[in-house]
């Protein structure tokens, strides 16, 4: 019997243990934030910044939703979708955040571990949103402004082209202008391809100072376009804006964009869009860029530290600041200017000035 009571005696210590294991499981050491993107109070947060918390531990990702991660404009509930991947919880919101505001994010004790226990307090921040709250301001051409086209190296032209308003070339000579069929005249040239007059550095004065002022307004445009603080977009679909709607603003990426698929600009007449480009900017063929809502060509600003290349048949709007070259491929057309710091090559296309 005393036997049998020792065995009886630690048979219900071991039940005792493990509904007292299953408690602790449950009731252990609640989970916490261990970081926030935007970090609290920061300022000049992109528009189209995408909020994240971090948890101390894995989380039960059924609870971690729109109810428990909320995203507010005062006590207006901005809308969004909620992912959870590792151990941080991501907010999207539906729409762009508006410039220069403040939001306050939150993730409620309705977010559970995996072992059932509950962050143990709401975990509130707030950061305020950069970008312009004004329009921005146009980029100035200066007297690059009178050319359709200008660059410093070269414009080559493989194929006939149709080419409305001024060339421009310096400091490299005329012999450098190819596929033209030039006249020569005094201070300018002329071509049956070229609604304007073609200018090169070796030409009659006033031309060479004319063009050597043009040059430098190019050179400080792209580096006002350059220079601009602040952006309201950064790294925009990290680069692939194909069927994008492109809203007014300051848009920044530190690496190459594409644009795989039509892309619409939509604002009104004095809206301005600046885009800043750290690498190449590359569109593919057929593409087309369309201007919605009376968005005009000359206020969009394309400031590309490498190489531009239009692709065969597509459209493009807007002036190209390009510190690289330009390259027209078969049939692209644009309307808008070519600003190239060093080469322009045309293939059968249709340049208009803005």
């Amino acid at each position: 019997m005393k036997l049998k009571n020792v065995f009886l005696i630690l048979a219900l210590l071991l039940v005792v243990s493990i509904s007292s294991c299953k408690k602790d499981d449950k009731t252990g050491v609640s989970p916490t934030g261990i970081a926030t993107d935007p970090l609290n109070n920061v300022t000049g947060v992109p528009r189209n910044k995408t909020i994240e918390f971090t948890f101390s531990e894995q989380m039960d990702p059924l609870t971690i939703n729109s109810s428990t991660f909320i995203l507010k404009q005062g006590m207006t509930a901005i809308n969004g979708g909620v992912t959870y991947s590792g151990t941080t919880a991501t907010f999207t919101p539906t729409t762009t955040l508006a410039a220069g505001t403040s939001y306050t994010a939150t993730m409620t004790t309705g977010a559970k571990s995996l072992k059932g226990n509950s962050l143990a307090a709401n975990s509130i921040w707030s950061f305020t949103t950069g970008g312009n709250i004004s329009v921005l301001a146009v980029v100035n051409l200066g007297t690059s402004a009178n050319y359709v086209i200008l660059a410093k190296s070269e414009i080559t032209n493989i194929s006939t082209s149709a080419v409305t308003g001024d060339l421009g070339l310096s400091p490299a000579a005329t012999s450098y202008i190819t596929g033209f069929a030039l006249t020569n005249a005094t201070g300018h040239a002329t071509s049956s391809q070229v609604v304007g007059q073609i200018f090169a550095a070796d030409m009659a004065v006033p031309t060479p100072g004319n063009l050597t002022s043009a040059v430098d307004n190019m050179l400080t445009a792209y580096n006002d376009a350059a220079a601009r603080p602040f952006p309201d977009f950064f790294e925009l679909s990290t680069g692939n804006i194909g069927g994008k709607t492109l809203v007014p603003g300051l848009y920044k990426w530190t690496n190459t964009v594409t644009l795989p698929s039509d892309v619409t600009i939509s604002g009104n007449a004095t809206d301005v869009w600046i885009f800043q480009i750290a690498g190449n900017l590359t569109m593919s063929s057929a593409v087309r860029i369309t201007l919605a809502g009376g968005a005009l060509a000359r206020n969009i600003f394309w400031q590309v530290a490498g190489q531009v290349t239009l692709g065969t048949t597509s459209h493009f709007e807007g002036v190209i600041l390009s510190k690289t070259g330009i390259t027209f491929q078969t049939g692209a057309s644009i309307s808008g200017r070519a600003l190239a710091q060093t080469a322009v090559t045309l293939d059968g296309n249709a340049v208009t000035k803005p």
